[in-house]
C-alpha cells in the first residue's frame, strides 16, 4: 500500500521520516511543529539551530532523536493570502522537495501532516487536493510508502466532504489510532478513487 491516509498523531507514526510543517526558523512553534519538537527532545532543537532556517516551499532534514522516525524533514508551507501570492506552487514545492529529500536519504516510508492547513490558513480541501496530487505524482515514478496523517478525522470528513464511495470506504476501514499501535489507524488507501 504505497499511499494511505491515517488518523492519528504524527509523532507516534513509525516510519523512516516524518515531515514537520515548520516555521521558517525551524526552531519549533505551535501545532504539529511544536508537537514534533516536544516529542523529539532537545537534540532536534540544537540540530535545527545549525540549519539557519528554511525558505517557504523548501525542505531540510534532521535526525529524529526520540521520535520513532529516523529523520524529520522540515518544510515551510505558505501562509494563505487569498491564493494570489503563489501559494499553490509553494505548497506543491513543500511536498515535492520533502519527497525528494526522503528519496535522497534512502527512506522507504514517509509520513506527512496536511501542510499549511492549520494556523497558516490554507483552505483545507485545497490543501488536501494538493497533497494527494503531489504524492500521487511522486509515486508514479518512485517506490516509497507515503502516509498522510490526519489529526482529526471528524474535521477531515466535515471539511473534505468526501464522495459517497469514499465515505463508505472510510467507514468500513476506519479504526481509531492508539498509542500502542499507530499503524491501526489506517483510514483508506488511495488507489483509483481520485
Amino acid at each position: 500500500m504505497p499511499f494511505s491516509i491515517v488518523n492519528g498523531d504524527i509523532t507516534k507514526i513509525s516510519c523512516d521520516a516524518i515531515v514537520n510543517a515548520a516555521n521558517s526558523s525551524l526552531l519549533g512553534g505551535g501545532g504539529v511543529d511544536g508537537a514534533i519538537h516536544s516529542a523529539a527532545g532537545r537534540g532536534l532543537y540544537e540540530e535545527c539551530l545549525k540549519l539557519n532556517g528554511c525558505g517557504t516551499g523548501e525542505a531540510k532534514i534532521t535526525r529524529g532523536y526520540k521520535l520513532p522516525a529516523k529523520y524529520v524533514i522540515h518544510t515551510v508551507g505558505p501562509v494563505w493570502r487569498g491564493g494570489t501570492e503563489n501559494e499553490e506552487s509553494l505548497l506543491r514545492s513543500c511536498y515535492s522537495n520533502s519527497l525528494k529529500l526522503a528519496l535522497e536519504n534512502k527512506c522507504e516510508s514517509v509520513a506527512f501532516p496536511l501542510i499549511s492547513s492549520g494556523v497558516y490558513g490554507y483552505p483545507y480541501e485545497e490543501a488536501f487536493s494538493v497533497a494527494v496530487d503531489e504524492i500521487r505524482r511522486f509515486l508514479d515514478h518512485n517506490d516509497m510508502e507515503v502516509v498522510l496523517v490526519i489529526y482529526d478525522r471528524f474535521d477531515f470528513n466535515l471539511r473534505i466532504k468526501p464522495s459517497d464511495e469514499l465515505c463508505t470506504y472510510i467507514d468500513s476501514n476506519y479504526r481509531e489510532t492508539n498509542e500502542k499501535s499507530p499503524e491501526a489507524g489506517i483510514c483508506f488507501s488511495i488507489g483509483g478513487m481520485y
